[in-house]
């Protein structure tokens, strides 16, 4: 999975990938492990709404978006925090989580932070005008 990413502190989209290599991309240099956290807890009304709802079963919807909106935030602090070590790629990106307490999450994005750069495309491939 290729995902670009546009960090907000540069102008440059992040390229963010869950393989070992870009197709086609030259990797000029490896930086070295880049991760984003965030610790994510639900509130006493949304735990016990949550609770009701795994009584009857079915999705819990809250929860869903609540781990959606952490993968979110720390795959943006993982791109922030590469572009922060001058790189444009990360590969080999994962997620990782653990549950602390009984109330708290930890979620991880981390992966290989690199520079990476691509051929010069001839000019017979280029794009008509």
């Amino acid at each position: 999975m290729q995902t670009p990413t546009q960090d907000l502190t540069t102008s440059q989209p992040m390229i963010v990938t869950t393989t070992e290599n870009i197709p086609e991309a030259q990797v000029v240099k490896t930086i070295g492990q880049v991760f984003g956290l965030t610790v994510r807890s639900r509130s006493l009304g949304g735990n016990i709404a949550a609770a009701l709802k795994s009584l009857a079963g079915g999705e819990i919807r809250s929860y869903v978006k609540l781990n959606e909106d952490s993968r979110r935030q720390a795959l943006d602090r993982m791109v922030q925090n590469a572009a922060a070590m001058g790189a444009n790629a990360v590969t080999m990106m994962r997620f990782d989580s653990t549950e602390m307490g009984r109330s708290m999450s930890e979620i991880v994005a981390y992966g290989t932070a690199r520079v990476v750069e691509w051929p010069p495309v001839p000019p017979n491939m280029s794009t008509p005008s």
